[in-house]
């Protein structure tokens, strides 16, 4: 018996590929199916044949290709056009990809509207340091950094390929090159490859650093009112794991140019951890059954996305510079932001005010009247809520009961710029959703008598 075993354990390790330095088969035996997927994008990812995955270097190519077998290999069609762009290295110009794929949507009226995905697929490469006066090639394999993330987005991709016919909206699968050498690849991804149909582009979701959930499991919206609502829904869901809005950028990545086209975009991210930017950043750091709990909970976030209403706020709850009146700042121009209770993120206003004092007109209930009322408003210098009005109704009844609510705000902590007090504009999204139970309504998925 004993013989047999060593046998069976013998014959186990000559099957391991060399680039799984730290798996072992006794390990994987009670892996997932998932998991076992997640393990091999990552080890192949981080892999020491691609040398990190320097921004125009072979190994981003590598991982490029990759990428492209992994998805056609999912049922994603591929779109090869207009996906190689030069990238700058002093006198030298390099090249670099992007990876685009494309599940298209079956109801023909929504399908012309995207959702991007997206990972970024480079990382630091390798640099060389003395060791005992010895020159010694330090490795950034970026397992975290983010292999991760396009192990995520891989799986992603074949759970929504297996289920095509529920998804309404098209999604477009993008691993963007030089991603490291400032958002290169998204930025050429939005005005050079996809620059004639950018406005059909409903909301991008990046995903950035996810293998390490014990560190927590953020969501970065920029406050966007419909993303953070959404966020909010699957809290009811039984879902393994829960996304945690933040206020604060975690990290900042390619998201940040979707935000300059003004489309709502959400970073999922596990956050910094000790290992960033290192040459420690390896395979042996990833917790897979937390990916594979934060691949289900995105999974669910996709579906709602891909097959909810059209289109959604566009202008996040931050009132963009073109609507801001002079002499008050923007949202996102000041250097401290307006805080509600101690919180400079809007949802607090909306969770710790709004809806909880917000009443369902009764006229609105009787005639199932419902929708989502954007409403501005102002918060002075001495952190006071006034200009308020309606910026986009839905019917009298609750437009007047949203202003009436905001208007009674208690006072802010105000904003500031360059050290002194200013005048800071909103735009928050008021949502009246009618849900009947046992002849109650739901106020933002509260129900109320």
């Amino acid at each position: 018996m004993r013989r047999f075993f060593f046998s069976v354990v013998t014959a186990l390790l000559a099957l391991v590929p060399a680039w799984a330095q730290y798996r072992t088969p006794l390990e994987d035996l009670d892996d997932s199916e998932t998991v076992r997927a997640l393990k091999e994008h990552v080890a192949y990812l981080s892999g020491a044949q691609l040398e990190g995955r320097k921004a125009g270097s072979e190994g981003e190519r590598m991982a490029a290709e990759y990428l492209e077998e992994q998805l056609k290999a999912c049922g994603i069609d591929l779109l090869k056009a207009g996906n190689t762009f030069g990238l700058a290295a002093g006198a030298d110009t390099l090249t670099s990809r992007n990876v685009t794929g494309l599940l298209e949507g079956w109801d023909k009226a929504q399908n012309q509207h995207y959702i991007v995905i997206g990972a970024r697929m480079d990382n630091l490469g390798t640099d060389t340091l003395m060791v005992n006066g010895e020159k010694q090639v330090r490795l950034y394999s970026g397992a975290n950094g983010n292999a991760s993330g396009m192990a995520l987005m891989l799986e992603l991709a074949r759970k929504l390929s297996y289920s095509r016919t529920l998804i309404r909206r098209s999604i477009l699968f993008v691993g963007f090159g030089s991603s490291c050498e400032s958002f290169a690849g998204s930025w050429y991804f939005l005005n050079r490859a996809f620059s004639a149909d950018v406005a059909q582009i409903d909301a991008m979701v990046n995903l950035d650093m996810l293998g390490t959930s014990e560190h927590g499991f953020w969501a970065y919206t920029a406050s966007n009112g419909d993303l953070n609502a959404l966020i909010r829904t699957l809290q009811g869901e039984l879902l393994p794991i829960q996304a945690e809005i933040t206020a604060q950028q975690p990290y900042p990545g390619d998201h940040i140019v979707f935000y300059d086209k003004e489309i709502p975009s959400v970073l999922f991210t596990t956050g910094r951890y000790p290992e960033h930017g290192t040459g420690r950043d390896t395979y042996a750091i990833i917790d897979f059954e937390g990916m594979e709990k934060e691949l289900e909970y995105i999974y669910s976030f996709v579906q709602h996305l891909a097959n909810g209403p059209r289109p959604l706020f566009r202008d996040s709850t931050l009132t963009p510079d073109a609507k801001t009146p002079v002499g008050v700042y923007a949202y996102s121009d000041v250097d401290v932001k307006p805080m509600f209770l101690n919180s400079p993120d809007p949802s607090a206003f909306m969770e710790r005010w709004v809806y909880q004092y917000l009443k369902y007109p009764k006229y609105a209930q009787e005639n199932g009247i419902q929708g989502r009322v954007l409403v501005d408003f102002v918060i002075d210098e001495r952190g006071e809520v006034r200009d308020v009005k309606i910026a986009r109704g839905v019917h009298e009844s609750l437009d007047e009961e949203a202003l009436r609510v905001v208007s009674a705000s208690p006072k802010w902590r105000p904003g500031r710029h360059r050290g002194k007090k200013c005048k800071v504009a909103l735009t928050i999204a008021v949502e009246f959703k009618l849900s009947r139970t046992r002849g109650k309504f739901g106020i933002n998925g509260k129900t109320i008598n």
